[in-house]
């Protein structure tokens, strides 16, 4: 029997375009960050019904190696996995790309500049300056054929988040340009202003993020502990939704399980 190409060998472009859909028509979409180096945790929050992770190599002890090995887990179990990065590191954009992320979402995000990086480090010429390969697993391997990867890639590019985490002072236009989703890092933004969560401060720069994603028809996203606490942090309409981490939610079950109060009643 002759052996099937199957082209693209992954879901990626698929679940850029579902990602993409929500957001375009106002429904929330939930993720957690991912800190820990066991694929057991992806699992786990597709199991629990989140629809993307967002792997984590800015907060967390993860190298590329692991980062790429939750990638391609996340790839296998059908739930999206974004990478959130420091910075712009085209080669490791595009590594992380071929073994099937998502999209991006950049920390620290500030200048129009930075926006403008991102996105070329995402996008084929003449768009972006990425450079292209056939030899891996978004491209199907080479199944099939340069022509198809990049018109998929053309259609259904990775998705871009941008985390806004201190005083932006040029125009919001020109910084959330190009953008999938403006993304209010509430509490590096809080400090940088020298309060804490729930000051007004934070709630009108908070305010102030939102409305500039409204202005440029970009979806808004944060970060909240719990889906109870994101409408006293100012995210009751964020569209894209980050809640709380692997590593977060280990920590408070297991605080649970060691607390008095949390031990079950005695079984007769």
């Amino acid at each position: 029997m002759a052996r099937r190409h199957r082209g693209m060998s992954t879901g990626v472009h698929r679940l850029r375009r579902e990602l993409r859909a929500a957001l375009a028509a106002g429904e929330r979409v939930t993720g957690t960050f991912v800190k820990l180096p066991v694929p057991e945790g992806v699992e786990l929050a597709a199991e629990a019904g989140f629809r993307f992770v967002v792997v984590d190599l800015e907060h967390s002890t993860l190298d590329e190696s692991a980062a790429i090995t939750l990638v391609r887990h996340a790839d296998a179990c059908g739930v999206a996995a974004l990478v959130r990065v420091p910075r712009v590191d085209p080669p490791m954009i595009a590594r992380l790309l071929e073994s099937g992320a998502v999209g991006l979402q950049l920390s620290m995000l500030c200048t129009a500049e930075q926006a403008r990086e991102l996105r070329a480090a995402t996008r084929f010429a003449p768009e972006g300056s990425r450079s292209i390969s056939l030899a891996n697993r978004a491209a199907g391997f080479g199944a099939g054929g340069l022509a198809a990867f990049l018109r998929a890639e053309a259609e259904s590019p990775p998705l871009l988040v941008g985390q806004i985490e201190t005083a932006v002072t040029e125009p919001w236009p020109e910084v959330v340009g190009g953008l999938d989703v403006v993304f209010v890092g509430s509490t590096d933004l809080a400090v940088s202003l020298g309060c804490l969560p729930g000051d007004e401060r934070l709630r009108a720069a908070v305010d102030a993020v939102r409305g500039a994603a409204d202005r440029a028809g970009t979806a808004f996203g944060g970060w909240s502990p719990g889906l109870a606490a994101a409408g006293s942090l100012g995210l009751a309409t964020a569209g894209y939704l980050v809640v709380g981490s692997d590593l977060q939610i280990l920590a408070d079950g297991l605080r649970a399980a060691a607390s008095p109060q949390g031990e079950p009643d005695d079984i007769p």
